[in-house]
């Protein structure tokens, strides 16, 4: 049990004319308020991964009843984001093993200067732009992770709450004399991790990751995550190995990489851009579920957002190809949203090319109605945060999958310096004892 809770929670601790564009799908049938009922699902057909609405069974369902909302909604960044982009960008370069070198803060590789057609490194400038699209300074919500097979909840399931606080590469304008560090020198660029609640057998088990600057460096020298777990029935913290992220999550479908779609190491990777496409995807959610409504309803097999807000958006797809022999993948597929950077849809394939599972996420967007939670801060005039608030996954081959929620989740930072380092401290942890 215990082993199963620390791998599963390692996975919570953390326009564009220059592309090529691919098989359009023409001009929708559908528009802002329109809400499309199962009758109505080809509808939706023409701007779906192909991938997506063939396996359309896990998602689409009797009485769902999806609302069309805004087309390409301006869900971009703020200001002090897009200001760093200007002004750092320039001194940013692909290292060897597609690398990341001189990055500061801000968008590595400007959008509207990749060129995917032309560019054989375009698709390793947009997984970087992917790796480090605004989130806000941290991150700080309430979670719920269940399990499902063939449309039956598991008893197994985790519920807690999670925080995590970007240490550098900080846009804001107070951090330019420490290169963008919260603490001059530092060498990490988040930390945080997860506090368990329940079921009772878990309570009080807490996690703390540290991700370094130098997992951004070529796989030779670069540096893995440090994880530090507490177990209230040792009594004691223990250091763990996450040095494995491929490997499958006991008793899910997710590895450590799954979450959001792609939350790996770029080097580890060769990335090919395969083009633009239109495509609806939940966006900007109405139907908020944990932790504020326990019993929303996720569709017959547990795994779909039917019942809620989608929008037509312009996607980037981008494949990685693992250059680890021993990659549980052959390949992914990855939908990125152009405007926000924020994950869409991912297909990973296994060893004989075959697809396996399906990822896809929803959002909140900070300014929306509801969202009182996530308040501003000092240097960053507006949050303008299009977050992620629940991953799932299916397995096509068996029929399991794996839901994330975490409805309430915000950017908003700790109050002062101080908090930051008691939070970062792994002698924190110890509180539990």
């Amino acid at each position: 049990m215990t082993r199963l809770l620390i791998s599963t929670l390692a996975l919570l601790a953390l326009a564009v004319p220059a592309i090529a564009q691919d098989d359009a799908g023409g001009a929708p049938s559908f528009s802002e308020g329109d809400v499309i009922t199962m009758d109505q699902i080809d509808k939706l057909k023409p701007f779906l991964p192909d991938e997506f609405w063939s396996n359309r069974d896990f998602f689409f369902y009797e009485g769902m009843q999806l609302e069309i909302g805004p087309a390409n909604f301006d869900y971009s960044p703020p200001p002090v984001y897009k200001d760093a982009t200007k002004k750092f960008s320039d001194q940013v370069r692909l290292g060897p093993e597609s690398s990341l070198e001189n990055y500061r803060a801000g968008q590595p590789f400007p959008m509207d200067k990749i060129d995917c057609k032309g560019d054989p490194e375009a698709g390793a400038k947009i997984a970087w732009n992917f790796m480090r699209r605004w989130g806000g300074a941290g991150g700080k919500a309430r979670f719920y992770y269940s399990y499902w097979d063939r449309g039956e909840e598991l008893p197994l399931y985790y519920e807690g709450n999670s925080s995590s606080v970007s240490l550098a590469f900080r846009p804001e304008t107070e951090y330019d004399a420490t290169g963008g560090d919260i603490f001059r020198g530092e060498k990490r660029y988040t930390a945080g991790g997860p506090h368990v609640e329940a079921p009772f057998d878990a309570r009080g088990i807490m996690l703390l990751t540290y991700r370094y600057k130098d997992s951004y460096n070529p796989a030779a020298t670069a540096k893995n995550d440090d994880t530090w777990v507490y177990v209230p029935t040792l009594r004691r913290v223990r250091r763990i190995s996450t040095a494995q992220r491929t490997d499958a999550v006991s008793g899910t479908d997710f590895t450590f990489d799954d979450l959001f779609s792609f939350n790996g190491v770029v080097p580890q990777y060769e990335w090919e851009c395969l083009g633009e496409q239109d495509v609806v995807a939940p966006v900007n959610s109405k139907q908020m579920a944990f932790p504020y409504n326990r019993d929303h309803n996720f569709g017959p097999y547990g795994l779909s957002f039917a019942d809620d807000r989608w929008e037509l958006r312009k996607a980037v797809k981008i494949r990685f190809v693992p250059n680890a022999a021993d990659h549980p993948y052959k390949y992914k597929d990855i939908y990125i949203d152009v405007n926000s950077m924020e994950p869409l849809y991912s297909f990973a394939y296994d060893r004989k090319g075959e697809l396996w599972k399906i990822l896809w996420h929803n959002h909140r967007w900070s300014d929306a109605e509801g969202f009182e939670e996530y308040v501003g801060w000092e240097g960053v005039e507006e949050p303008r945060d299009l977050g992620v608030v629940s991953d799932i996954i299916v397995n096509v081959q068996t029929g399991t999958g794996n839901r994330i929620e975490f409805w309430d989740v915000s950017g908003t930072p700790m109050k002062s310096k101080g908090k930051i380092r008691r939070f970062i401290d792994v002698g924190r942890l110890t509180k539990g004892r």
